[in-house]
């Protein structure tokens, strides 16, 4: 994984490599056979999926062990900090930082309704308790 010098990340996933880190969050290490068995439909072919988790493994997302004549690859880099990062340059790039923009956005767009945003609101202020 590349790091800025402010210890952010700065790693860019295509969605081919999203859709394998996902399978490698979700059920661990695996050899590359089983990534392509938990992989979407259409699944992509074994070399394929072998040529993702090697570019996943240079860009440092993604590490393997021998186990005799095959490797089983992990993910090394935490989903939690992958949403961070990604999550924040959308805020960044898509809504000049703000997190009002994004929620109206999705409010716009019909991804959230008064009930799932009333939760929300109650979230909010179990973090925030008024004094």
């Amino acid at each position: 994984m590349r790091k800025k010098s402010d210890n952010t990340i700065d790693t860019k996933l295509t969605a081919k490599e999203e859709e394998v880190m996902n399978v490698l969050w979700k059920h661990g290490p695996m050899f590359v056979k089983e990534i392509v068995a938990n992989m979407p439909d259409p699944k992509p072919h074994v070399n394929t999926v072998s040529t993702y988790v090697r570019i996943l493994e240079q860009k440092g997302v993604v590490e393997h062990e021998d186990m005799g004549n095959s490797f089983r690859y992990k993910a090394v880099l935490p989903k939690e900090k992958m949403r961070r990062k990604t999550l924040g340059s959308v805020l960044r790039n898509y809504f000049d930082n703000s997190s009002k923009g994004l929620v109206s956005a999705l409010v716009e767009e019909e991804k959230l309704t008064v009930d799932d945003l009333k939760e929300l609101i109650s979230i909010i202020e179990s973090k925030n308790p008024k004094n």
